[in-house]
């Protein structure tokens, strides 16, 4: 079993301040495979005191040479990503082709649209023609607290420590002891790109111990946290004895509206979507509102995809989706797929209990309902699984009206020929996003909701801004030249 009790603190690996060890699971198998030491305050004290030291010096550090290391960065991620791809196969379940491709990519993609957002960042900009000599810089925090889930574990760590760092912040990191492996290896290379000591430092541990401690650390600026709702709003109450940002990336429930003159891969896409990670993703679009002449055909699209989609272990290869991450994420989405059936919603596939033939492994029969009310437990609640629930409606209004009535508001998604149709309900969905006939959001856009979802801006310009104050200033001499 691998040995990772250790933190990296101040440009070294240390030993915790006390044994606190926790086996981390492999999800396709029910066994341990690594094991981790959760921190104690003692180890996250040091780890805020190493970055609060560093932080005069790294966010003096002019820009290029920032953007110098986080090339570095980048260069040697991409020599590594097989390994952190198979740290998330083995530490939350994602099957070898996709952690590899899908997961690590994610990484890499991010770095790299955040250099080429960062080349081009102004520092240092006028406040407006009508106002010379007033002047809005953007300067660092300080010291910044980062808290990242397990379900995407490399998309939210780059999503977080890279523009932290760019834009002369110096780090703490709590990846989720779930699955923290991958973020051992993403640690591991930093610290070869020879980074400054203490502008990152690493220490696991759960959101009652480090979490906590972070959020309520007066040495500790910011905190970046990506999770469940519940745990953002405790994270914002135990930050506000401090008056440090809170920045959260929170649930969803995403609606996806699909008219009658959709594409013929609409219901498809959007199906394969929601089983996409075994279903462990805030933008799913786990609810798919039908308009009534194609709804009986799209229950049966959305039946044959489910029926098609394969369950295995994730060290297997081929198309397939892998366990949910942890026994009690199990169980949480098998009480919700039987609320389902007990509200009266109509079960097309799938169902509760383990896929046919398999007996061990935290593993989901990819499931649809049907006829499913914006009412039913399974329409409001995030189930984070393979759980699809359709529902019909009559008009465009009906439509926007099911879509919004939900506290969450991360990203929906509209299908339609009718492109004045597609413009009208982009702007009267509530969400961060909204995603039109299967296309993606540009590179470079921020990813982040409203409402319950957080309003956080993770991605591209924004999610640099997010790791900045701004300051106003007056009388500035614009015929000096000076450095950003």
């Amino acid at each position: 079993m691998a040995d990772y009790r250790k933190f990296y603190i101040d440009g070294a690996w240390v030993e915790p301040a006390k044994a606190n060890d926790l086996d981390v699971i492999d999800p396709s198998t029910e066994e341990p495979f690594a094991v981790i030491s959760l921190g104690a305050q003692a180890d996250t004290d040091r780890a805020v005191a190493a970055a609060k030291a560093a932080f005069p010096s790294w966010s003096a550090t002019p820009p290029a040479e920032r953007l110098a290391h986080v090339e570095k960065i980048l260069e040697i991620y991409k020599k590594r990503s097989n390994d952190i791809g198979d740290a998330m196969t083995s530490e939350m379940g994602a099957p070898t082709a996709m952690a590899r491709t899908d997961q690590a990519g994610a990484g890499s993609y991010h770095i790299e649209t955040f250099i080429t957002a960062f080349r081009d960042f102004e520092f240092m900009r006028p406040l407006g023609d009508h106002a010379p000599g007033s002047m809005v810089a953007w300067e660092p925090i300080g010291v910044v607290g980062l808290i990242t889930p397990w379900n995407w574990p490399m998309n939210q760590v780059t999503l977080k420590v890279i523009p932290a760092i760019l834009a002369g912040n110096t780090v703490v990191l709590k990846p989720s002891e779930i699955a923290p492996i991958s973020s051992m290896v993403f640690a591991e290379v930093l610290d070869e790109a020879g980074l400054p000591k203490g502008v990152f430092n690493l220490v696991n541990g759960d959101g009652t111990g480090v979490g906590t401690q972070l959020s309520t650390h007066p040495d500790v600026d910011m905190i970046s946290f990506t999770g469940s709702t519940r745990a953002g709003i405790a994270i914002t109450k135990a930050a506000a004895d401090t008056v440090k940002k809170v920045a959260l990336e929170l649930g969803g429930k995403g609606a996806n509206i699909v008219f009658a003159d959709a594409d013929e891969k609409a219901v498809t896409r959007g199906t394969r979507h929601v089983f996409h990670n075994s279903g462990q993703s805030c933008n799913a679009p786990t609810r798919m509102l039908v308009e009534r002449p194609f709804y009986e055909q799209a229950i049966e699209t959305a039946k044959k995809v489910a029926e098609q989609t394969k369950v295995g272990s994730a060290h297997d290869e081929g198309p397939h989706i892998g366990p949910v991450v942890s026994k009690q994420q199990w169980e949480k989405i098998q009480d919700l797929i039987q609320k389902g059936i007990d509200e009266g919603a109509r079960l097309v596939a799938g169902g509760p209990g383990l896929p046919e033939g398999v007996n061990r492994g935290y593993f989901v029969r990819p499931t649809v309902f049907a006829d499913v009310t914006n009412d039913m437990t399974i329409a409001r609640q995030e189930i984070f699984g393979p759980v699809l629930s359709i529902m019909p409606f009559d008009s465009e209004e009906e439509a926007v009206e099911i879509a919004n009535d939900t506290i969450y508001g991360l990203t929906n998604y509209v299908q339609t020929q009718d492109g004045a149709r597609r413009n009208r309900l982009a702007r009267q969905l509530r969400a961060g996003m909204v995603e039109t006939n299967g296309m993606g959001r540009g590179r470079g856009s921020a990813f982040g909701g409203v409402k319950a979802s957080g309003r956080a801006r993770e991605g591209g310009v924004w999610g640099l801004e997010e790791f900045m104050d701004s300051k106003q200033i007056s009388g500035w001499d614009t015929e000096v030249e000076q450095d950003a």
